[in-house]
């Protein structure tokens, strides 16, 4: 199973405004009709719960949604881009471009990773009493862009657990209608496998993890890798062999134990179901004997101790019915799924903040002044500065914002040089 996948998305740019004024015969004060350029397009993760893992986004590690149309004469605005839609399984989770973390566990679920830019006013826009007749527009904006980082953790109620060997995946498949791998060798299992047990108020999700070994928390083996599918688990059933070919039963158990503590997520606290398997190989009374001692040694730290054995279905009915039972007094049936959150789903909305004093700064540089704050570079980021009449816009709006006052009080005087950004410019005011 692939479990992490690294893309790059690109969100489609604004379109630009339009500069244009109405001509039309008998029509002498026609004025100004310039369109906004339209947004552009989103880049959007939705919860496909066809899809099983990551894989697919291996490949194609490029998304880009398209850019927003120009506007045109006669106030014709430009269309929205297209959003670029990535389908990825239920358990994805994501950090957005601007740095908000999602969690897409509902089918259908969508959330945007990168926003795509804002369409720049046309001229018509501009006008006012006293600019009738605005020759210059704003320019479209860049849509967000950057890699991101999608991790993968299964959606499951109860995890699997154990060193190699100890019988996961034959549980898991005498358990369920799951198809695991079965070998009587070690890492027989190589990614997370599903299954589920049917009950008569509600399911169980079991979910196998491949084997844990000693240093798995700290990256030795497959386990680290999949440790994190245990996270959204509400309960452990954690297998031990009552006769291992190698190590010995209790010490096996408290290795597992120690690495899922040195994780460090939490799995150690999880309610845990301690199994003893392949019980066929040993004498009934020497099991029995087992499955006291061990019930007395752990006593309340574990939900309780049985035995089983995959092979001859002996103590299978019996865990299927305690899974069930104790997965209903640690999840409760109108409980939100373990990893799921609850309410409506708002990671699409964003929220603006200004910085400091009026969301701009102002600093004197060796032979300029620099402007600083998103606010003010993002103003002039959508308009050019070539342009006498929208660099006349731009310093009335500096005005109104108070950046000149801030600028007069650092010692500007007109006509010296003023940065915002990447431009450069002499201001006169």
């Amino acid at each position: 199973m692939d479990d992490t996948a690294k893309i790059w998305v690109e969100a489609g740019g604004g379109g630009n405004g339009c500069v244009s004024f109405r001509r039309e015969a008998h029509v002498p004060r026609g004025g100004p009709d310039g369109g906004d350029g339209g947004h552009g397009g989103d880049v959007v993760l939705v919860c496909d719960p066809s899809r099983r893992d990551l894989g697919a986004l291996r490949g194609s590690k490029h998304f880009r949604a398209n850019r927003g149309g120009h506007g045109e004469g006669s106030n014709r605005h430009g269309g929205r881009g297209d959003d670029r839609v990535i389908p990825v399984p239920p358990g994805t989770q994501a950090v957005t471009v601007d740095g908000v973390d999602l969690d897409l566990v509902e089918p259908g679920q969508r959330a945007v990773v990168a926003h795509g830019g804002r369409g720049g006013h046309g001229n018509k826009r501009f006008t006012t009493s006293v600019r009738q007749a605005p020759r210059f527009a704003e320019k479209g904006t860049k849509g967000d862009a950057d890699w991101i980082e999608l991790r993968l953790k299964l959606l499951a109620d109860v995890g699997l657990v154990g060193l190699p060997n100890a019988g996961k995946s034959s549980l898991l498949g005498a358990l369920t209608r799951a198809t695991p791998k079965v070998a009587d060798y070690p890492f027989t299992t190589l990614s997370p496998g599903l299954g589920t047990i049917e009950g008569d108020e509600r399911q169980a999700v079991l979910a196998d993890i491949p084997g844990l070994i000693e240093g798995a928390a700290d990256g030795a083996g497959l386990g680290h890798e999949f440790l994190a599918h245990v996270e959204r688990c509400s309960m452990l059933v954690h297998l031990v062999e009552l006769a291992p070919l190698e190590g010995e039963p209790v010490a096996n158990y408290e290795l597992v134990r120690a690495e899922l503590e040195a994780y460090g997520a939490g799995l150690e606290r999880l309610p845990e179901l301690v199994i003893l398997s392949k019980r066929d190989l040993l004498e009934p009374a020497v099991v029995e004997a087992a499955v006291a001692e061990w019930a007395e040694r752990l006593g309340d730290s574990v939900l309780g101790v049985m035995s089983v054995s995959s092979a001859t279905r002996e103590g299978l009915e019996e865990l299927r019915r305690r899974i069930l039972v104790e997965l209903a007094k640690v999840q409760p049936l109108d409980a939100a799924p373990a990893g799921e959150a609850s309410g409506e789903f708002e990671s699409e909305h964003r929220v603006y903040r200004p910085e400091g004093e009026g969301g701009y700064w102002v600093e004197r540089e060796e032979d300029a002044f620099r402007i600083g704050g998103r606010g003010v570079e993002l103003l002039f980021e959508r308009h050019d500065t070539t342009n006498e009449e929208a660099l006349s816009y731009l310093e009335q709006r500096l005005t109104e914002m108070g950046v000149i006052a801030a600028l007069r009080k650092s010692g500007f005087e007109a006509g010296d040089d003023v940065r915002v950004g990447e431009h450069e410019f002499e201001l006169h005011v």
